[in-house]
């Protein structure tokens, strides 16, 4: 019994690694695609929606079975729960890929607003975050996952800028309003991606030490 949860536990991993994978490519490629200005490449994110949201209900099937089947404890209790959670929030992230993705292909059809330099770099560091974020649950790393949840705040500061920036080109040409604000839906949706890579950080917490972060200052946090 002790060796088939194991392997039941192990393809769930193997499973939300595959998903996370793909989201990771999603939020990538979706950049590129506005900054090589590439069509395709937004396209190419739209269709990758649909196996996110399938290994989605693959892992919840998983693990509903195992909590009925096998009613794991402690730590594997804690594991499949996290595992339920993250899934849910890699699923969203992908979603908030695909909107960056439709904003891309609306603004390709027309002349670049302004250089993108900011907007790489915000998908940069919620991309980081992501793979980091999966990183420490595959090393049962609290501390690497507490990394993740602080470097949200410098995403935040970068989505505030880009917005200050966007609505100065808003106020100083009505003409650049519809360019200007599909470049805001899509650091607004790199900024929920990144408040996603959060929720998985935490979760990597509670599956580790059993302890809900979620809420809590930075303080309250170290003191724990």
């Amino acid at each position: 019994m002790e060796r088939h949860r194991d392997q039941d536990l192990d393809q769930i991993r193997k499973m939300l690694l595959r998903m996370g994978g793909i989201v990771e490519r999603q939020i990538r490629e979706a950049m590129q695609a506005l900054v090589e200005r590439d069509a395709e490449r937004a396209r190419a994110v739209i269709r990758l929606d649909d196996e996110v949201d399938e290994l989605q209900k693959e892992i919840d099937g998983q693990c509903n079975r195992m909590l009925a089947l096998q009613q794991p404890m402690a730590t594997d209790l804690r594991f499949v729960v996290a595992t339920m959670k993250i899934a849910t929030d890699l699923e969203r992230m992908g979603d908030s890929a695909v909107n960056v993705a439709q904003a891309v292909e609306i603004l390709n059809e027309e002349p670049p607003l302004k250089p993108y330099i900011d907007l790489p770099r915000l998908a940069l560091i919620t991309q980081e975050m992501v793979r980091d974020a999966l990183d420490s649950f595959v090393r049962r790393d609290a501390r690497a996952a507490l990394d993740v949840c602080k470097r949200d705040d410098e995403v935040d500061g970068l989505y505030k800028q880009l917005f200050r920036e966007l609505v100065t080109y808003m106020i100083e040409d009505p003409r650049n309003i519809t360019r200007a604000l599909h470049l805001l839906l899509i650091a607004r949706n790199y900024e929920r991606i990144a408040d996603h890579a959060t929720n998985v950080g935490e979760d990597v917490i509670f599956f580790v030490e059993g302890r809900d972060i979620r809420h809590s200052s930075p303080d309250e946090v170290h003191a724990n």
